[in-house]
């Protein structure tokens, strides 16, 4: 055998020994990874207990009382007394209408009056005299020392007389009234607020030229306490008045029921309101019927015109299953929860879930009182996960969740 033979087996048989090596050690088995610790979870128990259901309905704040201020004579608007927005009292000046063409027109009826009193006081006084000769007459005529013409006449002239002294009278009560009259118009030049409460914006400005059929010049609100609107379904009243068959029940249950607001910045007004009246009729257009309710407002902080929600229990589930919400995955349609036996094993199960209250959620099928499922870290488990569990605790805020 040459030596280029001898090389080239050579190389083949190293060649041959290579892979067999790389062979080996890939067939080789590897040494198992060690286990790390079994990831931290934060589970709640399953608490079995008699929930409050809430409903909630978007409400729109409104006076108690809305008092419009408009102008009962016509003129020009002199000044404006009040800030607008501020807080004012009953019978308090708002707006002045220039007065001096009603102190005018007043000053003339009195002087009118003035001049029937006069005219009234010297027909009485010709009545008198009248009435005197018609005595005198009368004896006399008996007597036939006077004609019959002289008493027909001087009755005739007493008659005359007192109609004179009517019509005196009528025309004092015509100079009356029309000085009444001029007084209350004058009275009208000063645009007062009806009632005590918050004075809006100014709708016409001074030198306006104001009648009575002017807009209002600005509106006075009642707020405290406050007035909110809200409207619930048909459906939703009925299932109440089921529940209230009788006018006292129903009458009992309202004093008793208290309602939250929630504000648009999400918290919870601190004062809770109750039910005022529901209106007398469904809303044939969106088939639902309106409430008022009354909160507190010291301060007058709630303002008309503002939106919230109005949240009230309407009714009470005994002995349901409850669970933090966050507990809860929703996967194509279906619920599903991390249970953890008492292994600290996890299982996956499929649950229904029922209403939510607040923060957690009814499990109307799926779960057993006592049972603890995984609240926070469910994305680190699987089935068969062994896992170390810490106690849930719900974050305390100071938003609309609760209850």
């Amino acid at each position: 055998m040459n030596g280029s033979v001898r090389r080239t087996v050579v190389i083949v048989v190293a060649l041959v020994v290579i892979v067999i090596a790389a062979v080996t050690i890939a067939l080789r088995p590897k040494p198992a990874a060690s286990a790390g610790p079994p990831p931290d979870v934060m589970v709640a128990p399953v608490v079995q207990k008699d929930v409050s259901l809430y409903s909630e309905w978007i409400g729109t704040l409104d006076g108690l009382v809305n008092a419009d201020v408009k102008a009962q004579v016509t003129g020009y608007l002199l000044e404006q007394d009040y800030q607008e927005g501020a807080f004012v009292q009953k019978g308090q000046l708002l707006f002045q209408i220039d007065p001096r063409p009603f102190q005018a027109v007043l000053d003339q009826a009195e002087g009118n009056l003035a001049q029937a009193n006069a005219q009234l006081a010297n027909a009485e006084a010709v009545q008198l005299r009248n009435q005197l000769d018609v005595d005198r007459y009368t004896p006399l005529a008996k007597e036939q020392a006077a004609s019959q013409q002289d008493l027909d006449n001087a009755i005739q002239n007493n008659l005359a007389a007192q109609a004179t002294v009517a019509t005196a009278k009528a025309q004092i009560q015509s100079a009356q009234a029309a000085v009444e009259t001029a007084r209350l118009n004058l009275g009208f030049t000063r645009l007062i607020a009806p009632i005590s409460g918050i004075a809006g914006i100014a709708q016409l400005q001074v030198g306006a030229l104001v009648n009575t059929s002017s807009a209002p010049v600005t509106t006075v609100s009642t707020v405290d306490p406050i007035k909110v609107y809200f409207t619930v379904s048909e459906s939703e009243y009925l299932d109440y008045n089921r529940r209230f068959p009788t006018e006292s029940g129903r009458q009992a249950d309202l004093k008793r029921m208290q309602l939250d607001l929630v504000l648009a910045d999400g918290t919870i007004y601190a004062h809770q309101g109750t039910v005022d009246f529901a209106d007398r009729a469904v809303n044939q257009g969106t088939g639902a019927i309106l409430i008022a309710g009354l909160f507190p407002n010291p301060g007058n902080i709630l303002r008309p015109g503002g939106y919230g929600k109005v949240r009230a229990p309407t009714r009470v589930e005994p002995g349901a299953l409850v669970i933090p919400q966050r507990a809860v995955t929703e996967l194509q349609g279906s619920y599903q929860v991390a249970v953890v036996d008492a292994q600290n094993k996890v299982s996956i199960r499929t649950v229904t879930p029922g209403d939510r209250t607040g923060s957690d959620w009814i499990i109307a099928d799926g779960l057993h009182a006592g049972e603890r499922v995984v609240a926070e870290g469910a994305q680190k488990v699987r089935p068969g996960t062994q896992v170390n569990p810490k106690p849930y605790v719900v974050a305390k805020t100071a938003t609309a969740e609760g209850n």
